[in-house]
């Protein structure tokens, strides 16, 4: 039933923001997208304008609703979430970033129900397929935050521990309205190697970071414990506030493309 398809547009070259890279090299955005028959699923693809042959795919799973509606790769919603708007300090000549859209046909309610069941296992599966045409097999590394931390579960159970990491953060682990959290969900043979990554100071009420603990505890996965003092601005479980690291967004992404590359996981402190 799946019918890949990769389509590449609207490519553009931007500067990139400073300490991410270097801040004369640019960036190149395009689209991929993934078509079945009745829904596609697409990805905003981000990278060094000038790279080398990349080893590492980094896969970015926005909080809620986790609804960017791509249709270019300057026309996209979520640009204030706190994986979209740090994608680029993910990049080095050997790094691309793929940030991932709901399907199609779930742009009115993607909810935490359809995240756990097969048909978004197949959908993340085709995109998967569209990465290793365009790319190569690479490393997969899924990151979410957020609800997107619940979305990051099950595209690494559709996936498979082979090849694939998955790093959690600020993760929505109690039941909300409209949500279902990672305390409801079996790990016991959960095999993906997975990171935790919390702000110590999280506001938000369902996602505490003394649950961040617990669960790297349970797993006996390393956590990075993000502190600052800044608090942001607006709702406790919205982006700007320190349950999406403002004003730490940088030295956090450094710190979880480290566990990346080598494994290491330290904490992150600033004013």
């Amino acid at each position: 039933m799946f019918r890949p398809l990769t389509v590449l547009v609207s490519c553009l070259s931007l500067c990139l923001l400073p300490g991410a890279a270097t801040a004369d090299e640019a960036v190149s955005e395009s689209v991929m997208t993934a078509k079945f028959p009745d829904r596609s699923i697409s990805a905003l693809v981000t990278h060094l304008a000038q790279h080398d042959a990349f080893k590492r795919a980094i896969v970015l799973l926005p909080g809620h609703p986790g609804i960017m509606k791509i249709e270019s790769a300057g026309s996209f919603g979520l640009k204030g979430n706190f994986l979209i708007r740090s994608r680029r300090f993910w990049l080095d000549r050997e790094t691309v970033v793929l940030s991932v859209d709901a399907p199609s046909d779930e742009w009115g309610s993607f909810t935490t129900r359809f995240r756990a069941g097969a048909r978004y296992a197949e959908d993340i599966r085709g995109l998967a397929q569209e990465i290793e045409k365009a790319f190569g097999k690479l490393p997969l590394v899924l990151v979410g935050t957020s609800e997107g931390s619940v979305s990051a579960y099950y595209a690494a159970r559709a996936l498979g521990p082979d090849n694939v990491k998955v790093i959690f953060s600020s993760s929505l682990f109690d039941t909300t309205s409209h949500s279902h959290g990672l305390a409801s969900v079996d790990f016991d043979d959960f095999k993906t190697p997975m990171l935790w990554v919390h702000h110590a100071d999280d506001p938000c009420r369902w996602t505490a970071y003394w649950q961040a603990r617990r669960h790297a505890e349970k797993t006996r996965s390393p956590l990075i414990t993000v502190r600052s003092s800044n608090p942001g601005r607006g709702n406790p479980c919205e982006a700007f506030s320190q349950h999406g690291f403002v004003g730490v967004e940088e030295e956090t992404v450094r710190a979880m493309k480290q566990w990346v590359v080598d494994g290491t996981a330290a904490d992150v402190v600033a004013p």
